[in-house]
């Protein structure tokens, strides 16, 4: 699995010249700020992620009514949905984005590997209210200056969400402008994943962004084990979507304190 980002990057690029990104319409995005939604949420807040796909899992759900999961997952308590829009591997798609953007009211994040500002302007058309950025794109120069894209995506009215997987990422992470902190359990490389990433990365934390933890969670112990650590807020994907009981799993997790 080694290279998995760079083929992940090109992957992006192929959508890119696939004109996948190219939206003739403009959607409003939801209104709400999710950073707020976090913050005031006296339960576990969990960022759901609908993907039929991934890298390290293959199908994940046979592909069906993404608005019918999404609302399942806002029913159960999400706080926030992140949506993928990545065809390749991900079996994602901007149609399934305007769908569910269309039928549910809470923050929508989409979920690409962002390398080329066309995905910023096509997360601001389909009515995103944050868009994922990857630290390690930009230190891997599979994109260009990290500033100059986040700075494009506040222009936007678009949140960003800087995700990082080590300890000097993250450190890179904390000197921009990006709203929101991410931190990958699993290894974008290697596709390994391990929950105590984000104990490490947050050890002896001095940041008062929220901080999102990413990847690998399954069950409220989980949810316990990382918001010690000091995550704030929770995104959890395969699990769910795994899930014969999508509305009950969310409930549970986000009760999970």
């Amino acid at each position: 699995m080694k290279d998995m980002l760079e083929k992940l990057a090109n992957n992006s690029q192929k959508a890119i010249n696939d004109k996948v990104y190219e939206i003739n319409y403009k959607n409003s995005n939801s209104g709400k700020n999710l950073i707020e939604q976090i913050r005031n949420n006296k339960h576990a807040s969990l960022i759901t992620e609908v993907k039929f796909s991934s890298p390290s899992l293959g199908d994940i759900r046979e592909i069906s009514d993404p608005v019918l999961i999404a609302k399942q997952m806002v029913e159960g308590g999400a706080v926030g949905l992140s949506v993928l829009t990545q065809p390749h591997l991900f079996n994602g798609s901007p149609e399934y984005f305007t769908k569910i953007r269309k039928q549910v009211q809470v923050p929508l994040l989409m979920k690409d590997i962002v390398v080329d500002k066309v995905q910023i302007d096509a997360a601001e058309k389909l009515g995103a209210d944050v868009v994922l950025l990857i630290q390690a794109i930009f230190d891997k120069n599979f994109a260009s200056d990290i500033d100059d894209f986040i700075a494009y995506a506040h222009k936007k009215n678009l949140l960003v969400l800087l995700e990082s997987h080590t300890k000097k990422e993250f450190t890179d992470s904390t000197k921009t402008q990006a709203d929101i902190l991410g931190i990958n359990n699993r290894n974008l490389d290697t596709l390994e994943i391990d929950l105590q990433t984000t104990q490490t990365i947050l050890k002896d934390k001095n940041e008062k962004r929220i901080i999102i933890s990413e990847s690998g969670i399954e069950s409220p112990k989980d949810i316990q084990f990382l918001r010690k650590c000091g995550a704030d807020a929770f995104l959890v994907g395969s699990s769910i979507m795994k899930s014969k009981d999508i509305k009950g799993l969310v409930e549970e997790l986000v009760l999970a304190i």
